[in-house]
């Protein structure tokens, strides 16, 4: 077992064959939405990179990539984000899809589209490959596509870190020993 000084990366909650599946119909779903317009999909770094990467490659329409780095103003509930890196491209007319890693609480993900939609983009909404809706402290949030609702536990591999390692596993494992904070800060 592949530990951590947080707790152990454990069982195979979704395999790779599982989460490329569901990333494939995902990438169907967007297509068929977004044929013919100008698509722009903008991700979180770092654990959304991987959920990005194989999302872009089941989109095949014509469409840019960008990413934004974010971080907590500080540790607990009250979930205050700030934006470290912002987008390189301008939004204005733009169709974008926020991709996500993880909604739990929404707080993030508020954050980002109400800094998102200051650009004027044609539309704006997200898609995550994990939801915990049970979780949200935020209601008004705009994802439209979901690739799997999860049970309140923690995950590492597929992108997800648990202290900054183990994000290069294929498959998502479950994390033992630990329990799952009240808002979880990477994954909010």
């Amino acid at each position: 077992m592949l530990t951590s000084e947080h707790g152990r990366v454990g069982a195979v909650y979704l395999t790779r064959e599982e989460i490329a599946a569901r990333v494939t119909a995902l990438g169907a779903e967007i297509t068929s939405d977004y044929e013919g317009r100008d698509l722009l999909l903008i991700a979180p770094l770092k654990s959304s990179v991987v959920f990005l990467a194989d999302l872009t490659r089941a989109v095949p329409l014509p469409h840019a990539l960008d990413v934004v780095e974010l971080a907590p103003y500080s540790e607990g509930r009250d979930g205050g984000v700030r934006l470290l890196k912002d987008v390189d491209v301008p939004l204005a007319g733009r169709d974008v899809i926020v991709v996500e890693d993880v909604v739990d609480t929404g707080l993030t993900l508020h954050f980002l589209y109400r800094t998102l939609a200051l650009r004027d983009p044609a539309s704006l909404v997200a898609v995550t490959l994990l939801d915990r809706p049970y979780r949200r402290l935020v209601e008004d949030i705009p994802l439209r596509y979901v690739g799997f609702t999860v049970p309140d536990e923690l995950f590492a591999g597929y992108g997800l870190g648990l202290d900054e390692r183990w994000r290069a596993l294929p498959d998502l494992h479950l994390v033992v020993g630990t329990e799952l904070p009240e808002a979880a800060s990477e994954a909010a």
